[in-house]
Parts: C-alpha cells; sequence; structure tokens
C-alpha cells in the first residue's frame, strides 16, 4: 500500500499536533477529521495543551545556559579534577619515597596501625605458604567461575571486592578462597605466571587505622600490606621489594575503586 493512502492512525494524528505531517498526508489527516468530530475534538485540545505548555515554558527557553554547565566550564572542571588527581599520586610517591627500605610509608601509624598491619602480613603470609604449593587445589574456587568468587568473597567479608588485573604483570588469576582470621572472615586470591610462579592477594577485617604500605622480607618471600577502612590488605609473592611495589599499587587502587563503586 502507498504510504501516503496507509489508513489514518495515532502516529498521525500525534504529527498533526506537533506540525509535522509532510503536505500530501497533511491533507489526508484534515480529512479525516472533517469527518471525524470525535478526533477532531481531542486533536484541538491537545493543540490547546501544546500550546499552553509552550507559553509556561518559553521564559524558561529564553533563559541562558548556567555557566556551570557551558562545555568551557566543564572542561575547566575536568581538568582541575585531573590535577587534584595528580597532585594526590605526587604526594603519595614522595611518601613512597621518604619511606625508604626501613618498611613504613606512613601517614600517622599509632600502636594499633603497627599492630594491625603485623597481624595481616603474618596472616597473608601464612596463608600464602600454606596455599601457593598446592598442585591439585590451590584454589577453592576457579578463575572460570570469577564473578560468582567475587561475590561470595564480598559478601562474607562485608565489602564489596574485585579481582585485581595483573596482567601487565605478567600474572593471571587462578581463583580464590575463604578463609577464617582473628576477627572473622579473610579472602584469598591467587595468581599465576606462565612459569608458574604464584602471587596472592590477601583481605580480611582488622583493627587499627588508616596506614600506607609497609614492607616486609621473610626469605624470599616478600609482602606488602596495608590498612583501610577497618580492612587489612596483603601482597604476597616469591619476589624483592622493586618488583612487588608496581603490583601493589596496582592492587591497592583497584580494590579502593571497588568500594567507591555504587
Amino acid at each position: 500500500m502507498n504510504g501516503s493512502r496507509a489508513p489514518i492512525g495515532e502516529d498521525d494524528l500525534q504529527s498533526f499536533v506537533d506540525g509535522r505531517l509532510a503536505d500530501e498526508r497533511l491533507a489526508l489527516v484534515e480529512g479525516y477529521l472533517g469527518s471525524n468530530p470525535e478526533a477532531r475534538t481531542r486533536v484541538t485540545l491537545e493543540r490547546q495543551q501544546r500550546d499552553a505548555l509552550r507559553a509556561a515554558l518559553q521564559a524558561k527557553f529564553a533563559e541562558p545556559v548556567p555557566a556551570r554547565l557551558r562545555v568551557a566550564a566543564i572542561r575547566a572542571a575536568r581538568r582541575r579534577s585531573w590535577r587534584q588527581r595528580a597532585a594526590a599520586v605526587a604526594a603519595a610517591l614522595v611518601l613512597l619515597a621518604a619511606g625508604g627500605a626501613g618498611g613504613w610509608f606512613a601517614r600517622g601509624q599509632s600502636a594499633a596501625s603497627s599492630s594491625g598491619t603485623t597481624t595481616v602480613t603474618r596472616d597473608a603470609v601464612a596463608a600464602y605458604r600454606t596455599f601457593v604449593v598446592e598442585v591439585a587445589h590451590p584454589v577453592e574456587v576457579g578463575a572460570a567461575q570469577e564473578a560468582h568468587l567475587v561475590r561470595w568473597l564480598s559478601k562474607r567479608l562485608g565489602r564489596p571486592l574485585k579481582a585485581p588485573d595483573l596482567a601487565r604483570f605478567g600474572f593471571r588469576l587462578m581463583g580464590g578462597r575463604l578463609l577464617s582470621a582473628d576477627a572473622g572472615a579473610a579472602a584469598q586470591l591467587m595468581y599465576e605466571t606462565d612459569g608458574g610462579r604464584r602471587l596472592t592477594v590477601y583481605v580480611q577485617a582488622t583493627q587499627g587505622g588508616e596506614t600506607a604500605f609497609r614492607f616486609r622480607q621473610d626469605g624470599e618471600t616478600a609482602t606488602f600490606a596495608w590498612l583501610d577502612q577497618g580492612y587489612g590488605f596483603a601482597v604476597t609473592a616469591n619476589s624483592d621489594r622493586a618488583e612487588l611495589l608496581p603490583i601493589a599499587e596496582v592492587v591497592y587502587q583497584s580494590l579502593d575503586g571497588a568500594i567507591l563503586q555504587p
């Protein structure tokens, strides 16, 4: 059927109200309305409502765009946000450099913070040494079920988690497991390189305030640990400080981002 001769429908009537009909179709709709008083009355009422609404909003339409919504202002706000993040990163690097090999890259450590980080480090290293040597069952839930693993561990720990992406360092996720700790549940994520080297990310509830990284070397086993928002975190591997530090920074950023997500 020719489009111009199609039956008059709701789309035609709404387009007529809005003044958007092409000339040929307009003539057909006007003819239809001329022979259908009920439809004509309805369309007339809707046009009156449209005109009244436009008149009520005309003053608002004529107002200038608020300065905060102008493109230049939005771009400036984004540049300020980027500079603030860059300044925060620079400050963190200064703190890291100031810590040196002594261990604490610190922000106001207290005795409780020191004790909390020591406990997390101890538990993380113990869990690492227990499971990193496993051949048949190194993890409880494998990486093929990553979404389930993350939801399960998040629920048991009472905070959102995610499995950090460590592919840039050659480590791929193997999976993870639920563990027990002094203050409740703990979680361990295990990663492995193609060459068989393993690394773990450990999380548990703990006491103590916020800290920056603390480093500990036990023979060939290296650990970076820190406290944040009532939880302790640790990254452990057969490694050294120089290699493990950038990995710990990525893990920190990933887990910190997870808790900020809605």
